[in-house]
């Protein structure tokens, strides 16, 4: 009876030994796995970065002389296009705080535009750069950043401001073409030959 009681406390004994050495050697992975999955994650991040960077290519080139003119007189315009092309390059941080900068300049589009161009097509154009400006500031505050969509927003801009200016020249080209009609019917007020004249002709009889 002695002996299978020691024989049962030993076995007890090498079962504490063998629970403690697996307790020791798992708090000595631990770390080892955390540190692991950090390198992991730092490279996941780092080519999110790298991709980011490479696809934010905003192009705020003016394409008419409407758009360029309108950079002096629309001070929301020119301070829109101007933080478009500052790409920032430090870090994700940094992507995400321009993020936020254009949403805001975006949606000061809104304000001050000159009277001629505050029409619905010109408003319908910067509400639509509003809103993917707006998701690129949304998608890149996300955890798992997509940057595959975030790219291709940036794509999307490019060809909204592109239409934007389109439609800014398309109105100053219609406004010149009413103008030039106006002043030939001008001309033609003016024009002495097709005026009636005031003294009658002689040669003309009148009317029984």
């Amino acid at each position: 009876m002695k002996i299978r009681f020691s024989t049962l406390v030993l076995m007890l004994l090498c079962l504490v030994c063998f629970a403690s050495s697996l307790t020791l050697v798992s708090c000595q992975e631990d770390p080892k796995i955390r540190l692991l999955q950090q390198e992991k994650e730092a490279k996941k991040q780092e080519v999110i970065f790298n991709n980011i960077n490479k696809g934010w290519d905003f192009n705020t080139q003016l394409t008419n002389e409407t758009a360029r003119s309108l950079t002096s007189s629309w001070t929301e315009w020119r301070v829109f296009l101007n933080e478009l092309g500052q790409k920032p390059k430090s870090s994700i941080g940094a992507f995400k705080a321009k993020a936020k900068t254009l949403s805001k300049k975006a949606a000061d589009l809104n304000n001050n535009i000159p009277v001629m161009f505050a029409v619905p097509e010109v408003k319908s154009r910067i509400a639509t750069i509003n809103t993917k400006i707006n998701s690129i500031n949304l998608f890149i505050n996300l955890q798992q950043i997509p940057d595959a969509k975030i790219i291709k927003l940036v794509q999307e801009i490019n060809v909204e401001v592109a239409s934007l200016q389109f439609q800014l020249d398309e109105i100053t080209r219609k406004s010149n073409i009413k103008i030039e009609d106006g002043e030939n019917d001008m001309l033609r007020m003016l024009d002495t030959s097709r005026a009636i004249p005031s003294t009658p002709d002689p040669n003309l009889k009148p009317r029984q």
